[in-house]
């Protein structure tokens, strides 16, 4: 589980609508978790955090520039010149809301670390628990796995969408926080010693409740908080 990554953005795209610098400490005070570096003359700028918080980040610029790209096709007949204007703290959460009504009509996209994605579907499934409107798949790629939420009912509820898909953000930044993870290597060991280290970790589950234990052919992965996977791992490898 990555603590931490980093991104570079390019907010030269919004240079023609909002002053920059406006901009980016509009963003700073939105996402607190996140780390900015400073503004590039190229419109470039480095963001350091978690992965779900740098997706969170994305998917507002996402929807920001496709609410401008649309203002600009009802306004092309109009003018094809606007001044610079100040970034207005009530216009940003109005274009935000527009788009995202816009968007669940059709689908919602969760990017997510597949190991947190596992840890919320084996210890937080209410998470994922929703009505017959709303349908949930996913699709898993190695360390990224894609979280699709539709909506299936005769009368779509955009909000409702949201909603899911803003509860399934929220825990996985939690988790990603928490969460760290540890790898058994059976190495070289015998097909006996492999199904000794997982009859121990099931052995141990009782009291590492919390613990989640992943085997696979060559190595036993378990996430959890940092404290309890070091006791956990001390014990099986004992």
């Amino acid at each position: 589980v990555f603590s931490s990554v980093t991104s570079v953005l390019n907010m030269s795209v919004f240079k023609d609508e909002f002053v920059l610098e406006d901009l980016i400490q509009e963003l700073k005070k939105k996402s607190t978790a996140l780390s900015f570096g400073p503004l590039q003359s190229n419109g470039h700028v480095t963001v350091q955090g978690s992965f779900p918080a740098i997706k969170l980040l994305r998917d507002f610029l996402l929807i920001k520039a496709k609410s401008l790209s649309e203002k600009d096709k009802t306004e092309e007949s109009e003018s094809h010149q606007r001044p610079k204007r100040r970034l207005q703290q009530h216009r940003l959460t109005t274009e935000t809301s527009n788009s995202v009504r816009d968007a669940d009509r059709e689908k919602q996209v969760v990017v997510l670390d597949t190991d947190t994605y596992r840890y919320m579907k084996r210890f937080f499934p209410r998470t994922f628990l929703v009505n017959g409107d709303v349908v949930i798949s996913d699709v898993t790629d190695g360390d990224v796995t894609t979280v699709y939420i539709e909506n299936a009912g005769s009368r779509p509820d955009a909000g409702q969408v949201l909603r899911v898909k803003e509860k399934i953000e929220d825990q996985s930044i939690k988790l990603h926080n928490a969460l760290r993870k540890e790898r058994i290597y059976f190495g070289k060991h015998t097909g006996d010693e492999k199904r000794r280290y997982t009859w121990v970790c099931g052995s141990l589950k009782p009291r590492y409740p919390c613990v989640l234990v992943i085997p696979y052919s060559t190595h036993i992965d378990v996430i959890g908080s940092s404290s309890e996977i070091f006791e956990f791992t001390k014990e099986v490898s004992s």
